[in-house]
């Protein structure tokens, strides 16, 4: 029994609570036997799949914030800027794909509110370059959707100034030496910039002279930042515009990437830029009707490189400041509150020819850039225009042009077929219109007209959409064959009319916004008329040969071109005629109408402008909202 008793007692190799044991407690044995004695193991336990997924996500978490803050230290977020950009793009086309259908047409509009609030987001948040590719595409947005019109018109380039630190830092990197102290640059730096951009930020200065004399200059500085996120900005944008064409909306938009790239960079060369200023004094210095009227503020080449450019500093009021101006130039019809002091218009004298003047100089001088000079500034926005007081003519006003980054070129070829075109809409001669459409590789030319004049033009009654009874998804589908079919061939298609129609419409909406005080088309049309006659000496046209001057031929042709002009000068009086019927009207609604709600003194471009918005929501159904032209 006891021998029993001990042999029952002997381990048993069942798991210690097994329901096939025999006793309980169990005596304790100690052995290292790993096959007799299984579970007293104490090998190591293996990680739980839950604690590896934990240690990874910790590492993956880990690896993103040391590479955001690298990106973010050494290379100006480049990185984290095409994710976010990346990002957008994605969830803007997978938005489109699920919901631009026709079983959901209900919802297109709060689909296109959606893609405009991302875009806004990401071209806000990114800044820099992102701004100017804004900008640009802002300017040609009128046959957008609303919501993306509206957020476009707030896109503004302003920014942060960066501090002083990096300031100095960027002087002694350039030019070897601090802007201001005992062996700085110059003998006062103020380091408060006076503007600050998306790509750059301006100080005012007073330089180191021998005489004593005062000499106040602009300083110029770019953001260092900016060129260290150039190329991945354009490489974003490259990739949007080739997915967007390729596989979201169809659309020829890709063959303008390398023109605005190309322009863009030149833009952040401010060697280049203090050039096209010069190059641009000369053209205005050889031209008797804007010589004595229009300024280009001197640069210091010898101070500038390609991140700082030293220009003279020009005390003025800017045509942004539309009360400002209407008090520098003694047009009561402008200022709304004449009692109320302006600190700036206030401190000079009041000039003669007010509003009118400052409009038909403007006009005359971005004419003159496009029809004789193939020289054309591509950014004459408000804040790039100053008006002074002339210099040496007492009471005259003198018209300042700043910003000379953007400048696009014209060949001879291209400023011949933009004069006929502009003569050919103005005397209703449709066939030379629909000619430079064709070499242009435009199937539609009166939209193109009605473009190019920003003003209604069409041929001929054709069968238009009834945009009334179609939903919003059918309504998108039809404005995207017509605007594909308006590009018929974009290998053939002048990529300098992205900033000349850009030049056009700021020009518009400055004129617009002081009352349509000259008659724009009529100034623009004389221009191109004349280019065709007598060729600029400082054109790119090259100049006829002797023998050429004398062939019956060029005689024959020189005779048309004088008939031609003698029509053009005679249609030219219908739209004075109209011109002045407008004036009439809103001398009627300021001088005899004035009283709460009663006349909206409305001016000819006013008038154009309805008539546009008008002719967008017939021919593609798109609410333009009022004011889209202006500068």
């Amino acid at each position: 029994m006891f021998s029993a008793l001990r042999l029952s007692r002997r381990p048993s190799l069942l798991p210690p609570h097994s329901p096939s044991s025999s006793f309980a407690p169990r005596p304790t044995f100690r052995s290292t036997h790993p096959l007799r004695f299984p579970h007293t193991l104490s090998a190591p336990s293996q990680p739980s799949r839950t604690r590896k997924y934990a240690r990874r996500s910790a590492y993956i978490i880990l690896g993103l914030g040391v590479a955001y803050g690298l990106d973010r230290q050494f290379n100006a977020s480049a990185i984290t800027r095409n994710a976010r950009t990346l990002w957008t793009c994605i969830v803007t086309a997978i938005d489109y794909k699920i919901n631009f259908t026709p079983e959901k047409a209900h919802k297109i509009p709060e689909l296109q509110e959606r893609v405009a609030e991302r875009i806004y987001d990401l071209l806000t948040s990114n800044g820099g370059l992102y701004i100017k590719i804004g900008q640009a595409i802002g300017n040609n947005a009128a046959l957008l959707p609303k919501p993306l019109q509206e957020k476009f018109s707030k896109l503004f380039d302003d920014a942060p100034q960066v501090p002083y630190s990096v300031v100095d830092a960027v002087f002694r990197k350039e030019l070897g030496r601090p802007p201001a102290g005992p062996d700085g640059i110059f003998e006062v730096f103020e380091e408060q910039a006076a503007a600050s951009a998306s790509i750059a930020q301006v100080h005012r200065a007073k330089l180191k002279t021998d005489d004593g004399s005062e000499q106040w200059v602009a300083v110029k500085v770019q953001k260092p930042d900016v060129s260290k996120q150039v190329e991945w900005d354009l490489g974003a944008f490259r990739a949007v515009m080739w997915i967007y064409e390729n596989y979201l909306f169809d659309l020829p938009v890709y063959f303008v990437v390398d023109f605005i790239s190309d322009h863009l960079r030149r833009e952040l060369d401010f060697e280049l830029e203090a050039k096209n200023a010069q190059r641009t004094a000369e053209f205005i210095a050889a031209e008797p009707r804007l010589a004595d009227r229009v300024y280009i503020p001197h640069v210091h080449p010898e101070l500038s490189t390609k991140k700082v450019m030293v220009a003279e500093w020009i005390d003025g009021v800017r045509l942004s400041d539309k009360r400002g101006i209407a008090r520098l130039m003694g047009d009561p019809a402008l200022d709304p509150t004449p009692h109320v002091p302006h600190p700036t218009a206030d401190r000079f004298p009041r000039l003669r020819g007010g509003a009118e003047w400052v409009m038909r100089t403007m006009v005359e001088l971005f004419s003159a850039q496009i029809f004789d000079w193939g020289w054309v500034h591509c950014d004459p926005h408000p804040g790039n225009i100053i008006v002074r007081p002339h210099p040496t003519r007492r009471g005259a006003a003198q018209f300042v042009l700043l910003d000379h980054g953007l400048y696009v070129r014209l060949d001879a070829r291209f400023q011949q077929q933009y004069a006929r075109l502009w003569t050919g809409l103005l005397t209703l001669d449709f066939d030379v219109v629909r000619n430079v459409a064709a070499e242009w590789g435009i199937g539609t030319p009166d939209l193109f007209a009605s473009a190019t004049l920003m003003r209604p033009v069409r041929f001929a009654q054709s069968d238009l959409p009834d945009f009334e009874r179609m939903d919003d998804y059918e309504r998108g589908v039809v404005m995207k064959e017509r605007l594909k079919g308006f590009l018929t061939d974009t290998d053939r298609m002048p990529k300098e009319l992205i900033f000349i129609g850009r030049n056009m419409r700021i020009v518009q909406g400055n004129n617009q916004a002081y009352g349509s005080p000259v008659n724009r088309i009529r100034i623009t049309g004389y221009w191109a008329s004349r280019s065709l006659l007598t060729p600029h000496p400082l054109s790119p046209t090259p100049s006829p040969s002797p023998l050429s001057l004398i062939s019956r031929s060029a005689l024959a042709a020189r005779l048309r071109a004088l008939a031609q002009y003698l029509v053009f000068r005679a249609v030219m009086l219908s739209s004075d005629v109209l011109f002045w019927a407008a004036r009439a009207r809103q001398w009627l609604a300021r001088v005899v109408l004035r009283r709460a709600g009663a006349g909206s003194g409305d001016g000819f471009e006013d008038g154009l402008e309805r008539t546009m918005r008008d002719f967008a929501k017939e021919n593609f159904g798109v609410d333009i909202p009022e004011n889209v032209f202006d500068g």
